[in-house]
């Protein structure tokens, strides 16, 4: 059932993907806003009280529908499963910024290109020249393949192999939504928030992102230049700040041959970058502190979507065959 579920959510998503400002991102936005206003006064209980409430409350909802209509019919349960899938996993729902980026690149706007990404990501490129801005975007693109497509997924199977139906693909998003939202509110100028939940919330996410992220690094290995990328996920993932994000761009860049990494522009990325000075063995580390490989071009954009899409077909193949060899067992 897990692989009919995500094969039609995929098949789904691509004929009708959810639009910019869809109900669901509302919705989500408002659930956020409501529990946050409702149930953290600022001290740290309440950080755990709001997180279980925005994160863990959905995939338990999700679980008992899925439990529900599956003691009915198990039609049902996968038309439920596609259902949370279509919502919750997907290119659509980041893939529109990445391709309006890369079609300013190829007309040479690379003033656009730098708006959109301002616009997506929140931050400011208007000074960036054209490498970084190239670099930033490969490494924003990669992030969010992973989390709104591989993490998704991989939680989805696990949860769904042990009876939980989509609860895993739930609790991921609901995860993964909540660390940046309650870090966007923390930052913005007249939005006060509990810091406390901002932290709480990022650590429970790497903690739930801990197993997905090495299995989208490992399926860029094996679709990609297998020995650059395993010895660049072992020399380099402590280049960025965040062991996970470090991960998956360490190995996506020695998959697809780029350097990512570097010192970020002042004021542009503080999260994603370090000083560069430990962790790592100069040998496998450009003179800026980046990964070894060629300078960022459009061709990378295209070579980083091939990657991607390479990598889904693995992991749904084997998804596949898992299923194919459980029904036969």
């Amino acid at each position: 059932m897990s692989f009919f579920a995500v094969l039609f959510a995929l098949l789904i998503e691509q004929f009708k993907p959810l639009q910019r400002g869809n109900p669901v991102h509302e919705a989500l936005t408002g659930w956020m806003r409501w529990t946050g206003r409702n149930f953290d006064a600022g001290r740290d209980h309440h950080a755990w009280v709001v997180w279980v409430i925005t994160a863990l409350v959905p995939a338990l909802l999700a679980w008992g529908i899925y439990a529900a209509v599956a003691h009915f019919s198990l039609l049902l349960a996968l038309v439920w499963n596609i259902a949370v899938l279509y919502t919750t996993l997907g290119f659509r729902q980041f893939s529109h910024y990445f391709t309006d980026i890369r079609d300013a690149f190829e007309r040479a706007d690379e003033a656009e290109a730098g708006r959109l990404l301002s616009e997506w990501r929140h931050l400011d490129a208007s000074e960036l020249p054209r490498t970084e801005l190239l670099r930033h975007i490969v490494e924003h693109s990669l992030l969010a393949a992973h989390r709104h497509v591989f993490g998704v997924f991989f939680s989805f199977v696990v949860l769904s192999s042990l009876g939980a139906g989509p609860a895993g693909a739930v609790l991921y998003r609901m995860a993964e939504f909540a660390s940046r939202y309650w870090a966007y509110k923390n930052r913005t100028v007249g939005e006060p928030s509990n810091e406390r939940l901002m932290l709480l919330s990022q650590r429970l996410f790497s903690a739930i992102d801990h197993m997905p992220a090495r299995l989208t690094a490992f399926g860029f290995a094996v679709v990609g230049n297998f020995e650059e990328a395993v010895n660049s996920w072992r020399h380099n993932a402590m280049l960025w700040k965040h062991p996970n994000e470090g991960i998956i761009l360490a190995a996506a860049s020695g998959a697809v041959g780029v350097q990512l990494g570097g010192s970020a522009a002042p004021g542009i990325t503080p999260d994603r970058s370090k000083t560069f000075d430990r962790g790592t063995s100069p040998d496998a580390v450009a003179a800026d502190g980046s990964t070894l490989g060629s300078l960022p071009e459009v061709v990378h954009l295209r070579s980083i979507v091939g990657l991607v899409w390479r990598s889904v077909v693995l992991w749904v193949l084997l998804l596949a065959l898992l299923s194919l060899a459980n029904l036969i067992g």
